[in-house]
């Protein structure tokens, strides 16, 4: 069956083949035969690669391809508009006769070229192509005034086409030329060089790397603000030539264009442009302007802040940040201030699964402090990574601050490139107050070539109070910056401890939970879940409506126990530091945690001691656990410990006991007293 389908349609393709070549082929060549016959240029027109344009006044413009791009070669050199002359192309390359008739005709009918506007034609039109010369002559239109003739290359006929050959022929020279003063592409450019005039005639060059990153190479070797230089080469690139001026007529000293103000050089690939900028011209924001290998003037229009970045590019376009390296290959951080034992931070490397397990590596990276006190051991424990993370992140932004010059304009306090002895003693350089050594991974920069070690100062002079100053070591240059990063780099190895306490695995639950107030021994809030009972959802609901939400809110703070932060590296049970003095424990939080799902086997007993709440966003907390820390409580758990230490609302309303079984518990009133003295838990 299948085989009968498949000859039947063979039979039907031959039929088809058969049909178009002996029925359809003569009509088509006949149809591109017709075609044909009305082309009016030649197939050559394809390749033009020049065309001249003549008018009856004998003005000329030519237009020229050189490398793929089209050039405005008279009256003027200048880069040719490409769709202009795409426009231009076009017609002559699809141009087709309405109708014709031989010029050998017209003496029989008492007619010359002249009748038809071609003695004296409206435009003369020579181009070449494929290495041959044509010459086309554009006439008069006819009576109805949408066509025109014109007279073919050989002159044996007379063409009546479509009146669209003369409007782009006959395009203003303001629309031919391009208005773009840059040709080079942004994407192609690989280097600016500004050069201002005497007195200071100083020169400015940068260079853009393999890696997209660009810096100076005169008058110093410096980075360059990546954001700052693509901004100021995009506003050259859209510069436009506004007014073109007759260079017989135009007085290059008067216009400045001799000794100009601004020299600008964009380079790309093997070629370069040179914009000289001289006067400013009567009307606001206008100079006199010329390419430096082109004779013709022009007038553009430079907006007063690029030609401010132009003439100070030295420094609006240098990059203000200090250290230039990136914080993911960052292995080692090590901090040093006058009086102190240096502090080391060390990145530990994912563990990587044991021989023949199916485990894989821990994808999260740590961090590790290392204490050196002369004379002793070095001391190790875990660092706070998200601490350390964000503490890289802002040494990398420590920027050179904004200030304000006699002028009133806000610049970056770029303070020495060059700094003598003298300098570096009054900036606090002798004796940093803080010298940050960043350890990297070799080679692991964009660039290839980074060094392993950066080492960052940060100064203070005692002459100019409120101020900090940083530099690196190599290279020296002197950067005024905010002092707030002092704040920010500690030497003290409590600042960078881990933070993360304790977080219970995911069976671990808590058992009990009771807030004592060790003024008065009285217990603000007491419960504990019967044996069996696997969560607080019943304990919590017997509670007043406001106090659900707080109690909730303890218990998850201590699920996941975090330091806000660190404020003494030993635990005193009767008194917490603070800084107006010691203060003596207020409340204690005493839980109990079973590892067994709420079983009493497993069960380990824990405690919290805390002060008052000494402000809005502090209360400090202390443990005999995790060897003994004294610590500001996160907000979350201060605001959920003021709410049950202070009893709620004013009037919570009467406390109706819903029907359960759940235990009984003591809020809104507080419990009895406690006769026996209250002492802080013992370490389990």
């Amino acid at each position: 069956m299948r085989s009968k389908v498949t000859v039947v349609l063979l039979f039907l393709n031959v039929v088809l083949f058969c049909y178009i070549y002996y029925y359809d082929r003569p009509l088509i060549d006949a149809r591109q035969l017709l075609e044909a016959s009305h082309q009016v240029l030649p197939t050559e027109i394809a390749s033009m690669d020049s065309l001249t344009r003549t008018n009856r006044t004998g003005e000329t413009v030519r237009l020229e391809k050189r490398n793929d791009a089209w050039w405005l070669t008279a009256p003027y050199d200048w880069p040719a508009n490409p769709n202009a002359v795409s426009l231009i192309h076009n017609e002559l390359q699809f141009l087709k006769n309405i109708t014709s008739f031989a010029v050998a005709d017209l003496a029989k009918s008492g007619q010359t070229l002249a009748d038809y506007g071609l003695a004296e034609p409206a435009y003369t039109v020579e181009f070449t192509a494929a290495k041959k010369t044509f010459k086309l002559l554009i006439g008069d239109d006819t009576k109805s005034g949408n066509r025109l003739y014109i007279l073919s290359p050989d002159g044996t006929r007379v063409h009546v086409v479509s009146r669209s050959l003369a409007e782009s022929i006959g395009l203003a020279l303001g629309d031919l030329r391009a208005e773009s003063i840059f040709t080079i592409p942004v994407f192609e450019i690989r280097s600016l060089n500004i050069q201002t005039a005497a007195p200071s005639n100083l020169k400015v060059r940068l260079r853009r790397d393999a890696a997209a990153r660009w810096s100076f190479e005169s008058p110093i070797l410096a980075r360059a603000a990546k954001t700052a230089v693509e901004v100021a080469i995009n506003a050259l690139s859209a510069l436009n030539a506004k007014t073109f001026l007759e260079t017989r007529d135009t007085d290059l000293d008067r216009a400045g264009l001799t000794s100009p103000a601004l020299r600008v050089t964009l380079e790309g690939n093997a070629r370069r442009e040179t914009l000289l900028l001289g006067n400013a011209t009567a009307t606001a924001g206008d100079y006199f302007a010329k390419i430096e290998d082109k004779p013709v003037v022009f007038i553009a229009t430079v907006p007063a802040p690029l030609l401010e970045v132009l003439r100070t590019s030295q420094e609006t376009l240098r990059d203000p940040h200090v250290a230039d390296f990136d914080p993911a290959i960052v292995t080692s951080l090590t901090l040093a201030a006058p009086g102190q034992p240096e502090l080391s931070l060390q990145k530990l490397e994912p563990t990587a699964p044991a021989a023949g397990s199916t485990a894989r590596a821990t994808a999260k990276e740590g961090w590790q402090l290392v204490v050196r006190a002369p004379g002793q051991a070095p001391v190790t424990s875990a660092a706070d990574t998200e601490l350390l993370t964000e503490l890289l992140q802002k040494i990398r932004l420590l920027s050179a601050r904004q200030v304000v010059d006699a002028a009133g304009k806000s610049k970056f306090a770029f303070l020495s490139d060059a700094p003598s002895a003298a300098d570096t003693e009054n900036y606090g350089f002798n004796r940093p107050e803080r010298e940050i050594t960043l350890g990297l991974s070799t080679g692991g920069g964009p660039r290839g070539n980074e060094p392993t070690t950066l080492v960052l100062q940060i100064g203070l002079s005692p002459d100019q109070p409120g101020k900090a100053f940083a530099r690196l070591t190599n290279p020296t240059f002197v950067y005024e910056v905010l002092p707030d990063i002092l704040e920010e780099t500690p030497a003290r190895a409590l600042h960078y401890r881990q933070r993360l306490l304790r977080e219970l695995p995911e069976g671990a639950l808590l058992t009990s939970l009771a807030l004592i107030d060790l003024t008065t021994n009285k217990s603000l809030y007491s419960q504990k879940l019967a044996e069996g009972v696997k969560n607080w959802d019943a304990a919590i609901a017997v509670e007043p409506e406001w106090a659900r939400k707080p109690i909730a809110g303890i218990l998850a703070q201590l699920r996941v126990l975090r330091a806000q932060r660190f404020t003494a590296e030993t635990f005193t049970p009767d008194h917490a530091d603070t800084p107006q003095g010691p203060r003596p424990w207020r409340y204690r939080l005493d839980y109990t945690i079973s590892f067994n799902g709420g079983g009493s086997a497993q069960s380990t007993p824990a405690s919290i001691l805390l002060t008052e709440r000494l402000g809005g966003m502090t209360q400090l907390a202390g443990t005999a656990d995790f060897g003994g820390v004294v610590f500001h409580v996160t907000q979350e758990l201060l605001d959920a410990l003021f709410l049950v230490t202070y009893g709620g609302p004013q009037d919570p309303g009467p406390v109706v006991a819903p029907a359960t079984t759940a235990p009984a518990t003591t809020l809104p009133a507080p419990a009895a007293p406690v006769t026996t003295p209250v002492e802080p838990a013992a370490k389990p």
